[in-house]
């Protein structure tokens, strides 16, 4: 549905550790760099996430209601992914677990990155 995502950052070095943990663990990796300016995430098969500094050069900021989530391959990357982002900056905004008020098999987690953009990693398959 989507060709790629982008996310603002005003710490690039910080960003990148973030989202080379993160990432890896549900099969994106790093594709691409741009001299601290943008860097891609993918899996070479379309859709992408790119970290980037603003093109109106002000600072990043969050937008309200705005989240992005990523699609796990199965719960234990789902519990990776969270892992990995408590342990890169990141912060809690619900741990891995099922979510039955979406459906039965909604086994997802949620976090903050260092920029405070909100996240979700989610897996909707049963166990």
């Amino acid at each position: 549905m989507f060709s790629h995502v982008t996310i603002g950052t005003n710490d690039m070095k910080q960003a990148r550790q973030f989202y080379d943990a993160t990432l890896a663990t549900i099969g994106h990796v790093h594709f691409a760099d741009y001299e601290g300016v943008a860097t891609g995430y993918g899996t070479g098969e379309g859709n992408q996430t790119w970290l980037m500094a603003p093109f109106d050069e002000q600072p990043a900021s969050v937008g309200n209601g705005m989240m992005i989530g990523f699609l796990a391959p199965d719960r234990a990357s789902v519990d990776a992914f969270y892992v990995a982002a408590m342990a890169n900056g990141g912060t809690d905004e619900g741990g891995p677990g099922l979510r039955p008020h979406y459906h039965a098999d909604y086994y997802a987690a949620y976090m903050r990155d260092s920029d405070d953009n909100k996240l979700c990693v989610v897996c909707h398959k049963p166990e």
